[in-house]
């Protein structure tokens, strides 16, 4: 079940990349699009208490990305997994 943590961040510092495969690495995850507003666009997945936005940006930065996956309860390992397959 995905929830909110607030413990202190232990991943190290992602690269960023574009919002396309940003968007190609929640969707390989489950994660739908529900909606979009504006240029953030908002992905949910069921038993997940919230949602992961991403913004249409050329470079989504590492904190971003950190934040989605955190959300997601998403591994630094599994992210790097998702990464090798979205690019």
């Amino acid at each position: 079940m995905c929830r909110f943590r607030s413990s202190p961040n232990s991943m190290s510092n992602l690269a960023p990349t574009s919002w396309h495969v940003q968007v190609a690495i929640f969707e390989a995850d489950g994660f739908a699009l529900a909606r979009t507003k504006g240029s953030h666009m908002v992905f949910t997945r069921e038993g997940c208490l919230r949602p992961v936005i991403i913004p249409k940006h050329d470079e989504v930065s590492g904190m971003v990305i950190q934040s989605n996956m955190r959300t997601a309860e998403m591994s630094q390992a599994r992210y790097v997994e998702l990464l090798k397959r979205c690019k």
